[in-house]
């Protein structure tokens, strides 16, 4: 479907009939052949608008998936990089992908989940690219909750959000199409399988983070250009962990 070296549509169909660990362990050694892997220019972009704000002791990828994000983290942090996923077949291939880099810090991987995280406040930046589908709104408060408690005083939470597309455009139906169709899907079939691409506003996200203890600043990401009202098509959210 997404070329000779991505998924097939029946891989496909397996996947989203499975649990959402069940599926991206079978999507695993295919991931980066599709479009669900966060580009390199938003990973690019969000390293580069980091370096502001850095350097970095420590560093943890959430939801870290094959470990694109571990790469951004290894350029922001000294010490220590780790990724968390609660898939075992996403984590193996990112062990594999993702090499310890010589001179730089030190790679860990760990399975868990990111309602869960079994840390304390170890890191002083945790970012996340392309997972916050996977969480139901109301479940935003105890993941962020879960952030805070891993973060040291002052450290900082990032991530990128698009801007939504236009109403009546064509990536407008296209997400309220598939959204409506997980929903079906979930409503016949055990166990869910939760991907929801417009469950993540950006006013909604804002004001749960400030309730888990954040301050919250926003950063355009220059590099994707701004929409016809003017406002930014990509922000880099920036929580800093407050005292």
């Amino acid at each position: 479907m997404f070329g000779p070296e991505g998924p097939s549509l029946r891989e496909l169909a397996v996947q989203a009939l499975s649990s959402v660990e069940r599926g991206y362990d079978l999507l695993a050694p295919r991931f980066d052949h599709t479009p669900f892997r966060t580009p390199d220019s938003v990973l690019d972009a969000v390293a580069r608008a980091l370096a502001r704000s850095g350097p970095f002791g420590t560093g943890l990828d959430l939801c870290c998936g094959t470990g694109a994000g571990v790469g951004v983290l290894s350029r922001m942090c000294a010490e220590s990089v780790t990724g968390v996923d609660f898939s075992a077949g996403m984590l193996a291939v990112a062990r594999r992908r993702v090499p310890q880099p010589e001179g730089g810090p030190r790679l860990a991987w760990v399975r868990a989940d990111g309602r869960a995280l079994p840390f304390g406040p170890a890191f002083d930046l945790v970012v996340s690219f392309g997972a916050f589908g996977h969480f139901l709104p109301e479940e935003l408060p105890g993941l962020f909750t879960q952030v805070h408690g891993v973060l040291r005083p002052g450290g900082r939470f990032a991530f990128p959000v698009v801007a939504p597309p236009r109403p009546g455009s064509r990536a407008y139906w296209t997400l309220l199409g598939f959204d409506a169709v997980m929903r079906v899907r979930n409503a016949v079939r055990r166990p869910a399988f939760v991907m929801y691409y417009r469950a993540f506003g950006l006013g909604r996200v804002r004001h749960e983070l400030e309730r888990a203890g954040f301050a919250v600043e926003l950063y355009a990401l220059p590099e994707f250009g701004r929409r016809r009202d003017g406002s930014p098509r990509v922000r880099m959210v920036l929580a800093r962990r407050l005292p």
